[in-house]
Parts: structure tokens; sequence; C-alpha cells
């Protein structure tokens, strides 16, 4: 086998596993096959980004290094979707430690960034788009940085930092072929001259780097490339994370900010910091989920499981009316305790060990009407542009990585001379003193973004997470619901139909979108019992791009699924 290249091993690997006994029976036939390999895995929402993590595997790079080199090139092959100016968060496995880290790379609002200043401008609310949206400090750098850190003094990591960015550096500057999400995406936002929100061709950054000179979007398979953006990728490649918020590119940055009437200033960025944070966990069925902590909404995913735990889904069955009712239902608790308390906890005391108790989960599942959907919740924001990585090494490393930049484009502003887009996700701040969440200097936002990982026996056994804002949390609750309780593979827990309660960009109703697959009979029952159901096409990207990795802990055989809702691609080797 060691005269094959590369996708020849692959292929091999994945007929040899194929044809021994799977972990998990093949539950729908007509889905993508889930991918198998005995070494590594890697799972993206873009194939040219699991193709740079696969080639660091495979040059005996560990997980994290792995996920450095996916995430950097994501941020310039899926451009709508994350950037380098936006945030990530990280859960990062050590085998050789038996130690589960996880790292809060968000960024903290600008020093000015004050309820007056919004208001002494006539706002109400944060605006989502434009320079006074982008109020936070970019993180995503810094969690590279740190994380890269960690793997050299407790991981044996061996790779050079500026050889984990030459993919995305190459993409860059030789270009890649758009994909159909991003021509969607662009076309979306420049085709509404009357919209503030989707009107983002007003912006002189965005017009120059996402349209064409004819002002046109690109089409899906015309070559794109940004110039500016790889001359900041080569300043971080050789500086690290001082190239990018202690030399020129903060320079530039504050200074365009500034000159719009921003908050940012060259203090901000010097300032910043990722913090290595203790992981949040509940048991499930005899296993242990972990998340992150406060400021994201990690506590959110692991309510919900913690309040399943106290039903009986197996006698329910997957897919019926039973299953989906009982599961939004206790997204709806687990939301009103997360919009209660959720925002920076150096700024408020957030009773996490309380909200996440066994007795709490099992409080809240007694509040659960089977016959009747709880009509008393707060409408919610299903809006949200993320991109999750996992990746699992030979070695047992294992990476849950999720970046974002908010909305897609986030604030819409591209710097110029840096390529970087900048995110919008300080608008979730409020401008009301008495909400949580609500605006002041130096904090950081309620954060959507939350990767996951589920242990056996003290080892990862499924890495997972997702896309899609409001839907995270319960995206993972129908992968970890399906393949705990129901024995899905990988792969049909992902393309199984989904749901997602909340509400789109300016729509005032808070309904339940279901993917039409789900049959008649299990909407009508549903409406019975008075879910406000919307059916919608289906696997349609509403839903989130979804991704998982399950280990086998007997042969250590790596399970990968990606999403067909979006461009990524599950490989190994």
């Amino acid at each position: 086998m060691s005269k094959l290249n590369r996708w020849q091993r692959f292929f091999a690997i994945v007929l040899i596993g194929f044809l021994s006994l799977p972990a998990m029976p093949v539950t729908n036939a007509s889905n993508r096959p889930t991918t198998m390999a005995p070494d590594g895995m890697v799972v993206t929402p873009h194939y040219l980004a699991s193709e740079a993590a696969l080639q660091v595997l495979e040059k005996g790079g560990n997980a994290v290094e792995a996920a450095i080199a996916a995430s950097s090139t994501i941020s310039v092959v899926y451009p709508h979707m994350n950037s380098i100016g936006g945030d990530n968060f990280w859960l990062i496995y050590n085998a050789k430690t038996g130690e589960l880290k996880a790292l809060n790379a968000s960024g903290r609002s600008g020093s000015l960034a004050t309820i007056d200043f919004y208001k002494s401008q006539g706002y109400h609310n944060i605006p989502a788009r434009g320079y006074l949206a982008a109020n936070t400090v970019p993180g995503a750098v810094s969690g590279w940085w740190d994380a890269y850190e960690y793997s050299k003094s407790a991981m044996g990591g061996n790779q050079q930092w500026s050889g984990l960015l030459n993919s995305a550096i190459n993409y860059t500057e030789n270009g890649f072929p758009v994909t159909p999400s991003q021509a969607y995406w662009t076309k979306v936002n420049v085709e509404s001259h009357d919209n503030e929100f989707r009107n983002l061709q007003r912006f002189e950054g965005f017009r120059s780097v996402f349209l064409k000179d004819d002002g046109t979007p690109y089409k899906t398979g015309e070559l794109f490339k940004q110039k500016d953006l790889s001359n900041t990728l080569k300043i971080i490649a050789q500086k690290g994370a001082d190239g990018f918020y202690k030399g020129e590119i903060a320079q530039k940055i504050v200074a365009d900010v500034q000159a719009n009437g921003g908050v940012l200033t060259l203090e901000d960025f010097a300032n910043h910091k990722a913090n290595w944070v203790t992981p949040l966990s509940v048991d499930y069925r005899g296993y242990k989920a972990y998340n992150l902590p406060p400021n994201t909404q990690g506590m959110t995913s692991l309510s919900i499981l913690n309040i399943l735990n106290n039903v009986d889904l197996k006698s329910m069955g997957e897919g019926t009316a039973d299953y989906y009712h009982v599961i939004v239902e206790a997204t709806k608790q687990a939301f009103a305790d997360r919009d209660k308390w959720l925002t920076d906890p150096e700024f408020v005391k957030i009773p996490t060990a309380n909200l996440l108790s066994v007795e709490h989960g099992a409080e809240l599942a007694k509040r659960i009407n089977m016959q009747q959907a709880a009509s008393n919740v707060k409408p919610l924001d299903s809006q949200g542009d993320t991109v999750w990585i996992g990746i699992v090494d030979k070695e047992g490393n294992a990476v849950s990585l999720i970046q974002s930049i908010y909305h897609e484009f986030g604030s819409g502003i591209v710097v110029k001379g840096t390529g970087v887009t900048l995110q919008n996700r300080g608008s979730f701040f409020s401008l009301d003193p008495t909400n949580v969440n609500h605006l002041e200097p130096h904090k950081r936002t309620f954060h959507t973004l939350n990767p996951a990982m589920l242990f056996k026996d003290n080892k990862p056994y499924l890495v997972y997470g997702t896309m899609g804002g409001e839907g995270q949390p319960q995206t993972q609750a129908a992968i970890v619901t399906r393949i705990v309780d129901f024995n899905f593979s990988v792969q049909d827990a992902i393309e199984a139909p989904r749901w997602l309660l909340g509400r789109t960009w300016g729509a005032s109703s808070n309904d339940l979108k279901i993917e039409g697959r789900v049959p008649a009979e299990v909407i009508s029952q549903l409406k019975d019992r008075g879910q406000l159901v919307k059916v919608v096409e289906d696997y349609t990207d509403v839903m989130g791009h979804a991704g998982a990795i399950l280990v086998d802990p007997n042969s250590g055989v790596k399970y990968g699924g990606a999403d067909p809702r979006g461009d990524g691609a599950a490989v190994g080797f």
C-alpha cells in the first residue's frame, strides 16, 4: 500500500472498513456512507480544509496542528461563514495525559464600547452591520496560537507554525473555486438595496473583495483570490499571534474602524488574550457529555441532554411526534435558563453547577407536557454562520473546534489592506442595562458557539458539533440521541431529518421549522399539540452544517460523517 497515492490509500481504507464489522448498523442505505479509517479522521464543512488537515496528520502532525491548518484554510475558502476577524472555541483531548482542555478565544468589547455611546448616536439596539457592529476584538488567531503552544509543550507537537498556514496562504494567492454556498450568500447580501442588513455592497471593503470589477458576485466554480488576506496571513505565519494583535495588522484595523466612528483601540488588540477554562459536563445514559462554559451556550446544549436523561426516548421511538415534541420542549426549558443567565462570567456569577445538576434536570423534565407545547417562550434568533471542525489523530488526541463571524460576512466590513472581515458578534449585546448580557467595555458577549465531545470510559467516543446559532444545541441533541439511544451510524445521525426552534432574521414568529421528509402524520400530531410547525425544504442549510467523529473504543477505528447540507467532507487515513 505504500506505493499508492493518498486518495488510493483513502479509498482502500474505506473498502477495508466496509468489509469489516462496523461499530453501528447502517440504517439508511440512501445516505452517504460513513467514512471509516484506522489512524486519523478529519471532518470540516469544506473539503479543501479537510484535505489541509489530513496532509498535516499524514506528515506526523497531531490533531491540534491539523486543526490549525483546517481552521486557517477554511477562513480563506469559506469566507462568508468565518474569518480570521472572528472568534473560536476549542475542546482538546490530550491522549498522553488523559486531560480535556477548553480554550475560549472569543474577543472582548472595545474600551470605548458603552451603552451611553450607542444611545448618543440614536440607537436602541446595536446595529447588526457596519463599523458599530464590529465592536469586539477578533479572537480566532489567539486561539490558533495558544492551541499551538499547548500542543508543542504538552502533546509532542512537531510541526512548524508557519507550515500550518501554507494551505491557507496558497488558496489566497492562487485562488479556489467558489462554492455554491458562497455564491448564494453573496448574491443574497447584495441583491437588496433597500435592506440595511442585506445591502453589504454599500461597504467599500466588501465590494472590493467579494464582488467582481463589474459589481456582480462571483459564480460557483469561478476562482476567487484574496491578495490582501494573503499578505496578512504571511505576517501571522512569520510572527505568530503578535503579528496580528501588536503590529501593522492591528494598526490598519484600528485606523479603519476609528475613521468610521468605531470603538476599538490599539490597546484593545494588544491586551487581548484567549483563556483556558474548565469544561462543563453532564452524564447522559452512562456517557459524559462535555462542552464549553459561559460565555458560550455550551451549558444549554448540556442542559437539554440533562433533561432528556429523565425521559425514555427509546420507548417513544425515533422520528415520532413524541420524539420531536419532547426534545423541542426540553430545548425551551434550557433556553429559558440560558436567557436568564448567559453572559460573561467575569461580570456575573452564573450558577452553572445548579443549572446542570441532576436535580435541576429532573425538575425541568417534569415541566414538559407531552400533550401541549409550552407557549411562554421569547422569540429566538436562529441566524448564525459558523464552521465546526473535528479531528482525531492516530494517538487518540482529539479536537472539537468551532469558529465564526456570527452572521454571514459578519459586520460586512473588510478592512482595506488586510482582507480581514470583521465579525458582528458584539451586536448581540443589549443596550438595556437591566439585561444580563448588556454592553460594557472589555466584556465578552453571549456566544452561540459551543463545540462538544461525548466520553465513554474517560476517553472521547463522539466528537461533534455544528453551525447554526440557536440550532447548535438542538442539532447536538439530535446527533447524540440518534447515536446513543437509537444506534444510528454517524452519517445517518447527521442526515436524518432535523428541526429548528427559532426565528430567522427579520421575522417575528417563533416557529418550529421541520424538514419536509418528516411524515405528514407526525407534522399533524405536532400541530395538534400546539407546536407552530413550518415545513421547510429537505436538507436545507437553515439547519446548519453538522459533523461528527465516533471512535470505536475496542478497535480504535474512526467513523466520520459530514453534512450534505454543506460543502464538507469526512476524510481519513
